[in-house]
């Protein structure tokens, strides 16, 4: 085995697995997914987890089974004028992140489970299958 080019840096929580950060010191194709989705989703499984959150951002994730969830941060602003500039940033970007997230999560490779009311009934049987 040569020398390590890449790692990931993942938490464990009581019932799932948390990706953080990650970084290579060459770059190789697919090797970001290898190690922080492919390999996050076995180190998960094997071990009972329930899920494994990848973090923020990213529709590439889509194609890789992770559906979209909203995350959230928390921090504090010493100066008052920057404090309102971000708390004002913060409310459209709010608004924004829920609805791509809501566009984005009508694309995920899975099934959907519609309620009774929507859709045709086609439509229903197909995805509930």
């Amino acid at each position: 085995m040569g020398p390590a080019l890449a790692g990931a840096i993942n938490f464990i929580g009581r019932d799932a697995l948390y990706g953080r950060n990650w970084g290579a010191i060459e770059h190789h194709p697919f090797l970001h997914f290898e190690l922080c989705y492919y390999q996050a989703i076995d180190f998960a499984i094997a071990r009972g987890l329930s899920r494994v959150e990848a973090g923020a951002q990213g529709e590439h994730k889509l194609a890789r089974g992770y559906k979209p969830v909203i995350t959230y941060s928390a921090h504090d602003i010493a100066d008052p004028g920057l404090k309102r500039a971000v708390a004002d940033y913060l409310e459209h970007e709010r608004r924004e992140v829920a609805e791509i997230a809501t566009i984005l999560g009508e694309h995920t490779p899975f099934k959907r489970h519609l309620q009774p009311e929507t859709g045709s009934q086609a439509e229903r049987d197909m995805y509930n299958e």
